[in-house]
């Protein structure tokens, strides 16, 4: 079976809304909207082209991430793979445009961003003798310790 990926750039068009199914796995929904910009030649402005709108869901912890990370209007770039829906509203068929999103991150052409890695396979650590007296001096050196910990 071939897929279609794309990658989008665009926004956020409605408020990420996450749910859980029947078997316990995380979902969020949202739409993005990515409209097309040129320069007309005449007027030297920048209009509008077309608009394109896709139906965004992402499962699992990609879900949980997401719902956590971005908002309305945000601008963002979104990797998955696309296809379309085909349904009927008052026995009109209708199309939609969804995407099964791979990746979602911050496009970082209209801000700043700071990442935050989700850990969790990281062990607990537990303080040793040695180190607990030198913390308990003042001499406890925080990048130290952290060097050891993921050494």
């Amino acid at each position: 079976m071939n897929d279609t990926v794309l990658t989008v750039v665009g926004r956020i068009a409605t408020v990420p809304k996450r749910r859980q199914t029947e078997a316990g796995i995380s979902v969020t929904n949202f739409r993005v909207a990515s409209t097309a910009r040129r320069k007309d030649r005449e007027s030297q402005e920048w209009v509008d082209g077309d608009s394109l709108f896709l139906n965004v869901s992402c499962w699992r912890q990609l879900a949980d991430n997401v719902v956590r990370s971005v908002v309305l209007g945000d601008p963002v770039i979104v990797h998955g793979r696309v296809f379309t829906r085909q349904y009927e509203v008052d026995g009109q068929k209708r199309q939609s445009y969804d995407m099964e999103a791979n990746a979602v991150g911050a496009d970082l052409t209209w801000g700043q961003a700071e990442f935050t890695r989700v850990r969790r396979d990281v062990p607990a650590y537990e303080i040793q003798d040695d180190d607990q007296e030198q913390q308990e001096e003042g001499e406890y050196d925080e990048k130290r310790e952290l060097a050891q910990s993921l050494s």
